[in-house]
């Protein structure tokens, strides 16, 4: 009984120091590539569809390496995705930058205050930077992964910075809408110069935020 006490003891230890070093979001780690070539909306082929930014958004999961983490989304500005034969074959979104909002902290003033940090120099500086683009170069059928459809590459630019990335996703045609939406999968911050707190910096761990950040984009697009 006093063993099995103890075991359970060293379990409830093990849980809360996982939880107090803020884990690595969960999903596929998403690594960032030299940019890619890309199809102008002009020479795209296929249907253009506008995508609907009242539907669409991106969620996000991030926070330090000691503490816990924040959740939210950022909303999309405006977008053209490329359908052909009943599957998305190209187009671009925009992301609004300054739309950058956190659903977990309940308090106004401190939940004003990290979406202000998130906007200013120290991050996305959306003063100079007020969108972020995502361009795909190329969508292909996801055969080994159980979670998603399709693997759409495209070149993401934050900041001024273009990379390209391929992520998982679910591409659907549903009541002839156009439907895309990701399992979670996580990037490397720091590939686009996103470096407040990052470990390389040699910050005290307790003031390190990860490096890593989780997405889920969710995608809905009308054809006209």
């Amino acid at each position: 009984m006093k063993k099995a006490m103890l075991l359970y003891g060293a379990a409830l230890l093990l849980s809360a120091v996982l939880v107090s070093c803020g884990q690595t979001p969960e999903g596929e780690k998403v690594e960032a590539q030299e940019k890619v070539e890309t199809t102008t909306a002009e020479s795209a082929s296929g249907t253009a569809y506008s995508v609907d930014t009242e539907a669409s958004k991106i969620n996000w999961t991030g926070g330090k390496l000691v503490g816990n983490s924040h959740m939210g989304y950022i909303k999309l500005k405006d977008g053209q995705l490329n359908v052909e034969g009943g599957n998305l074959s190209g187009g671009k979104f925009v992301i609004d930058m300054n739309t950058i909002t956190d659903t977990d902290i309940e308090n106004p003033e401190k939940r004003q205050d990290l979406e202000g940090h998130l906007k200013s120099d120290d991050f996305f500086n959306v003063g100079a930077h007020p969108t972020a683009t995502f361009e795909i170069a190329k969508v292909e059928p996801a055969t080994d992964k159980p979670d998603a459809t399709h693997t759409i590459t495209g070149n993401l630019t934050m900041k001024g910075i273009t990379k390209s990335v391929t992520i998982p996703a679910n591409i659907s045609m549903e009541d002839g809408m156009l439907k895309a939406t990701t399992p979670q999968f996580v990037i490397d911050r720091t590939q686009w110069e996103v470096m407040y707190g990052a470990s390389a910096l040699g910050v005290v761990k307790d003031n390190i935020i990860k490096d890593e950040v989780a997405l889920i984009i969710e995608l809905t697009a009308k054809a006209g």
